[in-house]
Formats: structure tokens, sequence, C-alpha cells
């Protein structure tokens, strides 16, 4: 199987899996406290190497420098005191210790002496029956990679984005894994910019759903009067989520594709290309999902508006039908002595018959004018 298939194989999305208990690194915590550490395995020439026990972030790091290889641990939602050890295990710059514990960073590249720190901002588009004013359409996490010479470590926020079918897909291909921690931060790159192209074709239907609700004509040929605005604004405001994870990534994909970096094979490193091509796919999309729902919201407000004015011009037409009867009865309603007609013996007749016909003869008129 030549690379490139061995990268896309690895990378496609998975379904989210719960944490499970991994070895406890903090020995401090009560027992039976889940552990932070999701998996910690040691892999040497492609494959992992097998202890017959759950190893700690330490012990794994003391076979590494033993026999070689290198150590990958993921952790979830770790808190400072679980992390700090294994900060200081590793080496790991302190002002990214404090961006991982925290969390609700945008997606960047950061390098220091001995390790790169790499944020990722996971996308998981949320299923719903019916788009409302209300609805959820994308669910954020946090993947933070930190990737050293024999270390790899993740740390992730949020219930989405699970990397623990993506590791063992990995590890069923020995070739690619022996590359190192590059191969797994490529891995998890494309993997993480894949669920982007998934949620995108997602966001893509409930647009295009708003937007045949927006310019269907009303009944009978009538004015559409459109749709609710905030179920257009729900979706921009998520649209515009979408759009902080996407665009600050593209920057740091074409620095691992472009600049030579010590820490990154350079046999993997022209592979961060395809990553970032996909990314900038993604990004135009983004993009024309904000122009295009910009524009549907125009069009549903000057929609709204146009049918107001029909509505208003209806009313005034009824206005000016029932003036007549209003008139007539007005002035005959004053109850004078002396008023013409009072006493002539058809006179009721005479005077409904001409409101009446004088009344058809405007509705007549207003109606061939379009007002009625």
């Amino acid at each position: 199987m030549s690379m490139i298939r061995d990268l896309r194989a690895v990378v496609r999305p998975s379904r989210p899996s719960l944490r499970k208990d991994g070895g406890a690194y903090d020995t401090t915590r009560d027992p039976g406290t889940p552990s932070a550490v999701v998996d910690c395995a040691v892999y040497r020439d492609g494959a992992r190497v097998d202890t017959g026990k759950p190893l700690t972030p330490h012990e794994a790091m003391r076979l590494v420098r033993r026999d070689g290889g290198f150590v990958w641990i993921g952790l979830h939602e770790p808190t400072e005191a679980e992390f700090s050890g294994i900060a200081s295990e590793f080496g790991l710059h302190p002002l990214a210790v404090e961006d991982a514990v925290q969390a609700h960073q945008r997606p960047k590249l950061e390098r220091y002496d001995d390790s790169l720190f790499t944020v990722f901002k996971t996308i998981h588009y949320v299923e719903h029956d019916q788009l409302t004013a209300n609805s959820e359409v994308v669910e954020t996490g946090e993947v933070m990679c930190f990737t050293g010479r024999d270390f790899f470590i993740t740390v992730r926020h949020g219930g989405q984005g699970s990397l623990r079918a993506l590791r063992h897909r990995l590890q069923d291909d020995p070739e690619l894994l022996a590359r190192g921690p590059s191969a797994v931060l490529h891995a998890i790159a494309d993997h993480v910019v894949d669920g982007y192209v998934a949620v995108a074709d997602a966001v893509q239907d409930d647009i295009d759903e708003v937007e045949t609700e927006v310019f269907t004509p009303g009944r009978k040929g009538g004015v559409s009067r459109g749709v609710d605005s905030a179920r257009i604004y729900q979706l921009k405001r998520e649209v515009l989520e979408f759009k902080r994870a996407v665009s600050p990534l593209l920057r740091p994909m074409q620095l691992l594709s472009e600049r030579p970096m010590r820490l990154i094979d350079p046999d993997i490193q022209k592979y961060f290309r395809d990553v970032a091509d996909h990314l900038a796919r993604v990004q135009e999309q983004v993009i024309g999902f904000d122009e295009l729902l910009n524009s549907i919201l125009q069009a549903n407000l000057a929609q709204a508006s146009v049918a107001q004015n029909e509505d208003m011009r209806k009313i005034t037409a009824w206005a000016a039908i029932i003036a007549v009867p209003t008139m007539v009865t007005g002035v005959y309603g004053m109850n004078f002595d002396n008023m013409p007609e009072l006493h002539l013996k058809y006179g009721y007749p005479l005077v409904l018959t001409f409101t009446v016909t004088v009344c058809l003869s405007i509705h007549r008129i207003l109606k061939r004018n379009g007002w009625l």
C-alpha cells in the first residue's frame, strides 16, 4: 500500500466513544475516580509494545529512553494537578501547558525548543428533525497536541472528537506508525479536517432548506411571507462558530506543509499539503455560507416588508369601500327636521341601491388595479 493510501485510510471520521479508565498518573486522586489519562502506550518500529499492564507516563517514557520508539499519551480534560506531572516529565513549555489545561483556545501552531504545540477545533454536526430558532447545529470541542522527538501527547476537551478509533487504525498500519509522532499529528489533522468536510455538507442541506422556504411562492401565487428570521439568525450564528474553527487553522497547516521542521518527518510533511488543500476548500464553503445567509436574510426581510405593504394596501382598499356606506348613513343619521328625501316612498331602497352600486364599482376598480 502506498503512503498516501495509508494516510487517508487511517483518518476516516469515527464515531465518538466514551472515555475509558487508563493508568492513573496523578496518584493523589481518590480511588475509583476516573483518571484523565485515556490511553498511554509505547510504539516501537510501528507496533505497540505489549507490557502486560497499563503504563503510567513515567513508566512509558522510561521504556522509550531505554529501548527507543515513542510514547503516545491521550488525556481528556485533565486538571492542572493531573497535567503538571506529565508536563514536568516531558519538559513541556508552561505557556502551552496553561493553554492545554484551560482550553477555549483558537486553532494555532506554536513552536518551542523541543516540541510543537498544535490546537485543533473539532466540529460535530448535531442531528435535528427541524431547524428552529433554538436549534444547535454544530457542537465544538478541542484537541491539543504536543509533538516531540520521542513523544506525542493529545489533550481533548469536550464530549466529541474521540481519537480511540483513529489510534486503533494507526496501530493496524505499522509502516505508517513507524514514522513517529509526526505521522500521528498528520493523522489527527486529516481526521479533524475530514470532520469539517462532513459538517459542511450537512450545514449546506440546512441552508438549502431555509433558502427553499424563503423563495417558495405563497398560496395561490401570492407574495411569500418568508420564514422566521430567528431561524436564519440561529443558523448564521452556528456558521460563524464553524468559521472560527476553520479559518485560523489554515495558516498552521500551510506552515506544516511548507516550512521545514526538525520534528516533522520530510516524507510526512508533504502530505500536510493535502490537509491544507481540503481545509482551504472548507473555508471557502463556510465563507460562502455566511454570504449566502446574509442574502437569504435580506431577501426574507424584504419579503416580509412586501407582504406587510400588501396587507396595508388591502386594508386601505376595503376602508375606501366601507367609507361610502359610512358617509351615507352618517349624513342621514343626523336627525335634522328639514332634510331632503326623508319622506320619499322609495327613498330607503334607492339609497341602498346607490350605496351598493358605488361600493361594487369601487371594488371592481381596485381589483383591476391589483389592490384586492
